[in-house]
């Protein structure tokens, strides 16, 4: 397969747009979320469209994913398995001991540690991009733990909520078959099939994701704005330190492991961002509105703290290396 040669003017249009995509989405969310807040009622039933707006938003993945994304893997193996196995250990561990110290109610601790439970959030890469890390290695690792998703998520809620409310884990895996895996192997087709036309749309991509990911904040929030107040500075801290912790302990996993900066970087994004839509959506069908509520909270905060950690390590002088593929930024599409 032949690559196309990057120019500069095509790399700092990329910079741009990634820039832009992760200062725009979080306040596209906030509104959303504001608007579900103060005028419940004008979202009521949205709930059930939860679901269809997440497979929308991982189509729209799908369609941003090239061969080159799974050749990545086979070239790097162990070190997109050191990302997996520090995603699936830290994030869910870190949900289950802040929901724990936190004593955080059952639905509420259920929601936390889901998130926790969900793959790598798809924004990682373009924060990834941002901060000078391996953008490859970063794609990799978001890119198989989505697919793992199915087989890893239910039964990790099922070991660490399933003490707070009852996990139905065959159910949560079909459902994450269905609105996952299945929308995002649907548009790498579209992509094979139709990769000209894909092309011409794919400036849209960035919006439609974001408008969907924002949608399913509304529900979640609508759906339980008569108890968020009570709840609302239990969930910020409980997401805080989630996340938080999460992109320190990834990047001190890179540096342990001998990935080197770069790729530390990249594992700091993939460890601690998480795909909360997903979050969301599994914790409003299968515990209740209010266990979404820290999916959607953690939807607007780690994008903020993404951009702000890339920007604070984007500062160094060591530039991108050859494997972090700079001229291939991102596409903004992936914004949960």
């Amino acid at each position: 397969m032949q690559t196309e040669q990057i120019t500069p003017d095509q790399t700092a249009s990329g910079d741009k747009a990634a820039k832009r995509a992760v200062t725009v989405f979080p306040v596209l969310v906030l509104v959303a979320g504001a608007a579900g807040l103060v005028t419940p009622g004008t979202f009521a039933g949205w709930a059930s469209s939860v679901p269809y707006l997440l497979g929308t938003v991982m189509f729209c993945m799908g369609l941003t994913m090239t061969p080159l994304d799974f050749k990545g893997v086979a070239k790097r193996p162990w070190a997109v398995a050191i990302g997996l196995v520090a995603h699936y250990v830290i994030m869910p561990g870190l949900g289950w001991l802040i929901a724990h110290l936190l004593g955080l109610p059952p639905q509420l601790a259920a929601g936390v540690i889901l998130v926790g439970c969900a793959p790598s959030g798809t924004a990682s890469n373009v924060v990834t991009f941002l901060a000078r890390g391996d953008v490859a290695l970063s794609v990799s690792v978001a890119t198989v733990s989505t697919v793992l998703a199915p087989l890893v998520t239910p039964p990790l809620t099922l070991l660490l909520a399933g003490a707070y409310l009852p996990v139905d884990a065959g159910s949560m895996m079909t459902d994450i078959l269905k609105t996952v895996l299945l929308p995002v192997l649907g548009g790498l087709v579209v992509r094979l099939v139709a990769g000209k036309l894909v092309d011409r749309v794919l400036g849209v991509m960035p919006w439609l994701s974001s408008l969907a990911v924002a949608a399913i904040v509304t529900a979640v929030v609508s759906a339980s704005a008569g108890t968020i107040k009570a709840a609302a500075v239990s969930v910020l801290i409980a997401v805080v330190l989630h996340n938080g912790c999460g992109l320190a302990l990834g990047y001190a996993a890179g540096k342990v492991s001998g990935l080197g900066r770069p790729a530390s970087r990249a594992m700091a994004f993939e460890v601690g961002m998480q795909n909360s839509g997903l979050a969301a959506s599994l914790a409003a069908a299968h515990f209740s509105p209010l266990a979404a509520l820290p999916a959607a909270v953690f939807s607007v905060w780690h994008n903020i703290s993404g951009a702000v950690v890339a920007a604070w390590m984007s500062r160094s002088r060591r530039g991108r290396p050859a494997s972090a593929d700079p001229g291939h930024a991102p596409a903004a599409a992936e914004t949960v």
